[in-house]
């Protein structure tokens, strides 16, 4: 491994390990205690989903705590925005207007993380904990101003990381950060499922039995995420003899699952939000609602099935532009064999993506909702649940290339240097 590897490796781990301090550094003015047992009698809804991807900071309501997802929130939207507004569209592609396009992004972070702090901050107003007590210890007005500011700057802070983790370090700085907040737990859940086993509690057959749910559930990830359908192209003579010296890719490479894991992140916020709000009421026909959509019901997993596959086909739509890769193409002088360019091929690259899509989503709907249904079987609470696994699974396999794409380009750059 050479010294500017090792070096990349090195400051990852610094800034992860950075991460993990801010984690524990909490808002001033506000009682802990009362808090985790907020989050200990929700760990089942969407504030549970939200506490497991910010590495448990958010039971701790620390500066952190919002975590990255309001950077998500903002990169997806100006997504869908780029995908609906050619001019948005265009400035992305640009290598200057790339620059005002992410500047965008940061900015409307910033409004998606004041919005959401200012609401945490008085949700928090009416909170007490089990024996009276109360989670907010100063005057509100005080406690917004200062919570508001201490989240604002914690979730840039950590947008900071993540970026400079992508320039500086391995791999991409956000996935990586949600990589760790999931891993952080994985401690605590083995540690609470030795002392079920050696309490009686739990079966050691049941723990096996688990594992291999686990085992079978990431060997399906790691085969699926590195499958891919390669088209392939040729080239004219005349393109091949300008570019001999230049590897010229002679395929298209389209992977089975081409929307990633935002289909089962947007399908359990939407089918646990609701579940969230209602608890709350004493409304019988809300508590039938609330019932329906309970996490713990096959229903619930039902609806998770079919919103995964809705939002598969859907981002899958705005991710792969058919049409701009046939254009590209054209411009390059390559074309699929017995396919016309233009047109056909656009027409013909979307047929192809429609049938692995479908695949696709059938995996990412059963990868949401399988793990969870045999554990729930067994009796046992699942700490990874589908789409936990298919996040860090699709970081690590990520990690892994760019480390491997780095080794090889070192290897490259020695033999050029003793003129191999």
């Amino acid at each position: 491994m050479s010294k500017e590897l090792t070096n990349k490796i090195l400051i990852t781990l610094a800034f992860v390990f950075a991460y993990r301090i801010l984690a524990y550094v909490p808002v001033p003015g506000v009682n802990i205690d009362v808090i985790k047992e907020f989050f200990d009698s929700n760990s089942s809804n969407a504030l549970g989903l939200f506490n497991m991807f910010s590495g448990n900071a958010a039971e701790r309501l620390s500066i952190i705590s919002l975590g990255i997802m309001p950077y998500i929130t903002a990169s997806i939207v100006m997504e869908l925005l780029a995908a609906t507004f050619p001019a948005l569209g265009k400035m992305k592609k640009e290598r200057d207007g790339m620059v005002k396009y992410m500047q965008i992004i940061r900015y409307a972070t910033i409004g998606i993380t004041i919005v959401q702090a200012i609401g945490v901050s008085v949700g928090l107003q009416s909170m007490t904990g089990r024996t009276g007590e109360a989670a907010i210890m100063i005057d509100m007005s005080t406690f917004i101003a200062v919570a508001t500011a201490s989240m604002l700057a914690g979730t840039m802070l950590l947008m900071w990381i993540g970026e400079q983790i992508t320039q500086r370090g391995i791999g991409n700085g956000i996935s990586l950060i949600i990589f760790a907040g999931i891993v952080s737990g994985i401690p605590s859940a083995i540690g609470g499922t030795v002392n079920l086993v050696n309490t009686g509690e739990l079966n050691f057959l049941v723990v096996i039995g688990i594992l291999v749910v686990i085992l079978a559930t990431v060997g399906t990830i790691i085969y699926v995420e590195m499958g891919e359908r390669r088209i392939p192209i040729s080239y004219s003579r005349k393109v091949v003899m300008q570019n001999q010296d230049k590897r010229i890719m002679n395929y298209i490479p389209i992977k089975v699952n081409l929307s990633g894991v935002i289909p089962p992140i947007f399908a359990s916020a939407i089918l646990m939000f609701p579940s969230t709000i209602m608890q709350a009421s004493t409304n019988p026909y809300i508590l039938a609602i609330n019932d329906f959509l309970n996490p713990n019901g096959y229903m619930f997993n039902v609806l998770t099935f079919l919103f995964v596959i809705f939002f598969s086909y859907f981002y899958a739509s705005i991710v792969f532009n058919a049409k701009d890769i046939s254009e590209n193409l054209k411009k390059q002088g390559g074309f699929i064999p017995g396919v016309r360019p233009g047109a056909s091929t656009a027409n013909f690259l979307n047929e192809v993506a429609s049938r692995l899509t479908f695949t696709g989503a059938i995996y990412l709907g059963l990868i949401s909702t399988l793990p969870w249904v045999l554990v729930k079987m067994m009796g046992v609470p699942f700490y990874f649940g589908g789409t936990a696994v298919l996040i860090v699974v699709q970081v690590a396999l990520d990690t892994m290339r760019k480390i491997e794409a780095q080794m090889y380009m070192n290897k490259y750059q020695t033999l050029s240097a003793v003129g191999l």
